[in-house]
């Protein structure tokens, strides 16, 4: 049994890969959820086995376009309470474990599905990836400087917030629903979809105004000297953040241009404000600026590299980075887990087990004897 969580006795058969869905099931996992991975190992040579997002999970290899493979599925599913699957449109009907006939078994079951553009709509067997998504749901028109070919973030977030978090939250969703009819339910994730909230401030603006926003000049994206970015004496960057007056105020007094805190947000001294600010920054190093400004009340930080925010004390403290044991003794550091509840705390318990590590202990555990998964082993099955 599972240490206690706020998901314990919850079963998860994932078979989604890459990033968006197992992503949204380690949140499930780190919950106390019991989440079996499910891949075809004809997809080891991929080399996309992401161990940051497969910690505290089970992994089956199974071939689910054999008689035998879907019998196993079935098996599993008979006591599942959640099936996810992030194929293209279509995919899993011709594989016969769609949500219809998965349902037919376990008529309980939540069955969500992560795709790109959803299971309607004109674009619904266009292929794509995060940056297609970001493009279509006018997100990455937004990301860039000025004037400038759209920049790709360097990070994947239509697939964790568009895709993972959005399933997670409708899993959830129905769970509860679940416990009030004692019935399961299909989830439709569209990653495109979940990023048209990212637009809310830009809608906002946008029917305020009725200009169409553009890349670094609103007033949340490098327009005003009070929400920017500078660069230090030592090529490195830091962030300013102080919208509101009280901290655009604290900040010229700090640095010793009273002149400019009652023309925050004036359009005909902008660039003449950003481009003060931007000298006085190039005077010191991010170190030193960070001795400085320290704790002041201004809403500003220090833009980080992946290897200082593995060190930060912030992190450290608050449990967001912390040491996992990997079966050989090394530590490595993982990131914790961020949605932090008091009674049933989340926990990251083991690591990442390899590519159909679990195989046959999930099979023997289902009630298949040790001739049969040998068969299922030799026929290439598991």
């Amino acid at each position: 049994m599972l240490e206690k969580g706020a998901l314990t006795g919850i079963t998860v058969l994932d078979l989604s890969r890459l990033l968006p869905g197992p992503f949204g099931s380690m949140i499930l996992a780190d919950h106390g959820a019991r989440v079996i991975s499910i891949e075809d190992k004809r997809f080891i040579a991929d080399g996309f086995f992401i161990t940051t997002v497969n910690r505290n999970k089970e992994h089956l290899s199974l071939d689910l376009k054999t008689p035998e493979g879907k019998e196993i599925f079935f098996r599993l599913v008979k006591t599942a309470d959640v099936v996810m699957e992030g194929f293209r449109p279509g995919v899993v009907q011709r594989l016969g474990v769609d949500y219809e006939t998965v349902s037919r078994v376990n008529p309980g079951i939540i069955y969500c599905s992560i795709t790109g553009y959803g299971q309607t709509g004109p674009y619904v067997n266009r292929a794509g990836h995060d940056v297609n998504y970001l493009s279509a749901a006018g997100i990455l028109d937004l990301i860039g400087q000025a004037d400038s070919t759209p920049a790709i973030p360097g990070v994947q977030i239509a697939d964790i917030a568009g895709g993972g978090m959005n399933a997670v939250i409708g899993i959830l969703l129905a769970l509860v629903a679940r416990n009030q009819t004692g019935k399961g339910q299909y989830i439709d994730i569209s990653m495109t979809d979940g990023m048209l909230g990212f637009l809310s401030i830009p809608l906002f603006f946008h029917q305020l105004t009725r200009q169409i926003p553009t890349r670094s000049d609103a007033v949340l994206s490098h327009r005003y000297a009070c929400y920017n970015t500078y660069e230090t004496a030592d090529g490195r960057f830091l962030s300013i953040g102080a919208v509101e007056h009280r901290f655009w105020k604290k900040l010229c007094e700090h640095l010793e241009f009273p002149e400019y805190i009652d023309l925050q947000y004036d359009d005909g001294m902008r660039m003449e404000i950003i481009d003060t600010l931007r000298a006085v920054f190039r005077r010191k190093t991010l170190s030193q600026w960070d001795s400085d400004l320290g704790d002041l009340d201004i809403c500003w930080g220090k833009v980080q590299h992946l290897n200082e925010v593995l060190k930060d004390p912030l992190f450290r403290e608050r449990e967001m980075v912390v040491d996992l044991e990997g079966k050989e003794g090394k530590t490595t550091p993982v990131f914790g887990v961020s949605v932090k509840l008091s009674q049933t705390p989340g926990k990251v318990r083991t690591p990442a087990v390899g590519f159909g590590e679990s195989t046959v202990s999930i099979l023997r555990e289902i009630g298949y004897a040790e001739d049969d998964i040998t068969a299922f082993q030799k026929n290439g099955i598991v």
